[in-house]
């Protein structure tokens, strides 16, 4: 638990990261968004995802982060982007670190992570947070 803990803190202190409920209070207020963008399994992202969330494919694998790169493609470097991935626990996630390095590197100068604990659905849609589901959603993942 300790060790789980110790690694948490190491990935924070270099990630900015905003919790689930300042996340869906900035979606739900008037004014500027942040670009949400998942960066985890297809299969999560078609399932259930943030509102307007686009889907930029695995941190982890060099496809996505080449999908990454096109969704980013047209966005002014100082635009705020939130990335969240929420396949497992935070501590063992293998997508967002990549995923938010590639961005620092391509200059991009408000990048934050949605910190999720466990897993997408026990931090955001039990929660009662705002998600999207396939019914809902008429265009499927963008890129």
């Amino acid at each position: 638990m300790l060790a789980a803990f110790a690694a948490v803190i190491a990935i924070a202190a270099d990630l900015a990261l905003i919790e689930p409920k300042d996340l869906a209070a900035r979606l739900s207020a008037s004014g500027d968004k942040p670009v949400v963008i998942q960066v985890g399994p297809n299969v999560l992202y078609r399932s259930r995802h943030i509102p307007d969330a686009l889907y930029a494919g695995p941190g982890s694998k060099p496809e996505g982060l080449e999908l990454l790169k096109a969704a980013v493609a047209k966005l002014p470097h100082d635009r705020e982007i939130v990335l969240y991935c929420g396949c497992c626990p935070w501590d063992r996630c293998p997508n967002i670190k990549p995923a938010i390095e590639l961005l620092k590197q391509s200059g991009f100068t408000r990048v934050s992570a949605l910190y999720i604990p466990e897993n997408f659905k026990t931090d955001w849609i039990d929660h009662g947070y705002p998600v999207t589901s396939p019914a809902e959603s008429s265009n499927g993942p963008r890129h």
